[in-house]
């Protein structure tokens, strides 16, 4: 990998929100990783690029700041001038086909509905880069159950997934620190 995107929607409004997890995680694994011991977000085109060492690798993170349908646009622009192909990008991102605190790890295949996922292999013009698909689960209870996907993946998490948070965004980077010294085969064995 040499880019690793973290979707979400800029904003403070959305900041704890189950479709900000990529920036979450993108944001902690910065705190981690920052060269310098000091984590750096610099504003570049439409998206906040920062650059950091996972493993012994350098690379570029990426947090688009065009809100979620549009990510693609940050995502070409950051790929296109870094000389960065499709395949050598992972995409970090909300998965509501999953239960919460749940983590797949694949490349290429198709958008599953999520509109940033479309917009970036539209914009990349391929499929063939690597998704981090983090779980943040459907409304289960009968009042939740009539709440629209957009509403849902907008909204807070619940007191008890904000307790286990912390863990989730743990094991994220964990999964990212495996597939790239790993490889994805690894690092799928070790996180499904």
């Amino acid at each position: 990998m040499k880019l690793i995107v973290g979707l979400g929607n800029p904003g403070q409004q959305y900041e704890s929100t189950r479709h900000n997890i990529g920036f979450m995680v993108l944001d902690r694994l910065l705190e981690e990783t920052a060269l310098g011991g000091v984590p750096l977000w610099k504003q570049k085109g439409k998206g906040e690029l920062a650059s950091t060492i996972v493993g012994s690798e350098s690379l570029y993170l990426l947090k688009p700041t065009t809100f979620m349908n549009l990510s693609g646009e940050a995502v070409q622009e950051v790929a296109r001038f870094y000389k960065i192909d499709a395949h050598e990008v992972l995409v970090v991102h909300d998965e509501i086909d999953l239960p919460f605190g749940c983590i797949r790890l694949k490349k290429g295949g198709g958008d599953g509905g999520h509109n940033g996922i479309k917009s970036v292999a539209s914009q990349l013009g391929s499929r063939d880069f690597t998704r981090l698909r983090l779980g943040v689960g459907r409304p289960d209870d009968e009042k939740q159950k009539n709440r629209s996907v957009s509403n849902w993946v907008l909204s807070p998490f619940d007191a008890a997934e904000r307790d286990d948070l912390p863990l989730f965004i743990r094991r994220s980077i964990e999964a990212i620190e495996t597939l790239q010294r790993e490889g994805l085969k690894t690092a799928q064995n070790k996180f499904h």
